[in-house]
């Protein structure tokens, strides 16, 4: 009876798997992945997932991959931003905005927060709405995505990039070693489409590549007001752009932290004024000047009576007053108004005041250049969004070949919104990639 049992049940097994292979050989396709960033990861994980049948390969031309991840956020990644209405979400995006809306939809900073719960990573707010795991440490992030990709069977290609790429779906890779590999869906997933090979094929192929332009970055300066205070930071500064032409009024005053660095300022106001008006900034060829309010939202006149409360004491000027300034600035912008040290507040001429309340709520800064966050580094521009089906991420040009993350021509401000951006492509791709047979072209 046992020797029954075991034949019985071999044959029953035989039968099971020849069903098996029947059933799913439809869906057993070949997916080539380029670019082993966030949005990569991300969307070789779902496919693998959503159809294990799937042959999937990740390709990435240097020799380490989630290269961005490890930096981001000094080190700790800043996973995502607390903020979960997608009509909100999608206003953080300079550009984008109207696709990532319905984008948003579909997979948002809460479905990014559970994916990663159910992978035993926690995630954790911070006061101003950055999301980052609680260890603090961008390579719980990248063990996660490494442990996923193991599982869910997807090859990792490393020093392996893509030279060329066939118009139409088998695709043809021509990698880097000199060999060649054909899929049947192609994921583009390699970050800024700089002057590469890549996009000139695609621009060959017919896809637009909207100029790059550098967001999300320092500004250099040399002023006296500055110097040596490398360090020092406000937390509610207001700045705005007024001699380069701005894009957009609306967008050309931030307000938020500022900090000053050894080469001029830095901090997320000053990266968001960066990313709202990259293209601007990068037609004045990063030579402009920028008004500063230290004092965030106080206006002249508020100011002016404190100044007419301060008089009835008998404080010095340069003692200082305000809580949001840090007292070595607050002493240098006081000597850049023409106050002596000894000079008390009863004994203040009406122009030296005046003076002061320009240093404090519009002093003008000459910016001479740019400084890369290397932390948080991204370029607006690459594949024209109007050639994409954002509801599969799906080229319009050529059915099978997708597209998810930088090099989409669509950027977040500071803040964890370019790695949602990521994931949410990622994802949206992934899905899409994952179904049998071959997809539908976009209207």
């Amino acid at each position: 009876m046992a020797k029954f049992e075991i034949e019985s049940n071999s044959t029953f097994d035989v039968l099971r798997s020849t069903f098996d292979v029947q059933r799913s050989s439809s869906d057993v396709h070949s997916i080539a992945i380029i670019g082993g960033g966030a949005a990569g990861y991300f969307a070789a994980i779902t496919a693998a997932e959503a159809n294990p049948a799937a042959r999937i390969t990740l390709y990435e031309q240097s020799k380490r991959t989630l290269q961005k991840v490890k930096i981001s956020g000094g080190g700790r990644c800043n996973v995502t931003h607390s903020c979960f209405d997608p009509r909100d979400l999608a206003a953080r995006y300079p550009r984008g905005t109207r696709e990532l809306r319905a984008a948003f939809h579909r997979w948002q900073p809460q479905d990014t927060i559970d994916w990663f719960a159910e992978r035993g990573v926690a995630i954790k707010t911070e006061p101003d709405g950055r999301m980052f795991p609680t260890t603090d440490d961008s390579q719980t992030i990248i063990d996660c995505f490494e442990r996923a990709v193991r599982n869910a069977g997807v090859q990792v290609r490393k020093d392996c990039g893509v030279k060329h790429l066939s118009a139409k779906a088998p695709f043809t890779l021509h990698l880097s070693d000199d060999t060649q590999v054909e899929a049947d869906k192609v994921l583009i997933a390699a970050g800024s489409l700089k002057a590469s090979p890549l996009a000139r094929a695609l621009e060959a192929h017919g896809h637009t590549i909207a100029p790059l332009a550098p967001s999300l970055f320092a500004f250099n300066l040399a002023d006296k007001r500055t110097h040596d205070l490398a360090g020092l930071s406000v937390q509610n500064a207001r700045v705005t752009l007024v001699t380069a032409p701005s894009s957009d009024a609306k967008t050309a005053t931030q307000t938020g932290p500022v900090l000053i660095t050894h080469r001029g300022l830095s901090g997320p106001a000053i990266l968001r004024l960066s990313a709202w008006q990259a293209r601007a900034l990068q037609a004045a060829n990063y030579h402009f000047t920028i008004e500063i309010n230290w004092l965030g939202d106080v206006s002249e006149n508020q100011l002016r009576e404190e100044f007419n409360r301060l008089r009835k004491g008998k404080t010095q000027v340069k003692t200082k007053v305000f809580e949001a300034v840090p007292r070595r600035l607050w002493e240098r912008l006081v000597e850049t108004a023409g106050i002596p040290d000894t000079m008390k507040w009863a004994q203040l001429p009406k122009d030296r005041e005046s003076a002061l309340v320009t240093e404090l709520t519009a002093g003008r800064y000459a910016v001479q250049g740019k400084t890369t966050n290397k932390d948080e580094f991204v370029t607006a521009g690459g594949v024209s969004r109007k050639e994409i089906n954002w509801r599969t991420m799906e080229s319009s040009r050529i059915p099978n070949l997708f597209f998810a993350g930088e090099c989409i021509d669509y950027d977040g401000i500071t803040g964890g919104f370019n790695f949602q951006g990521a994931w949410t492509t990622g994802r949206i791709a992934g899905l899409a990639m994952a179904e049998s047979g071959t997809a539908k072209s976009a209207d």
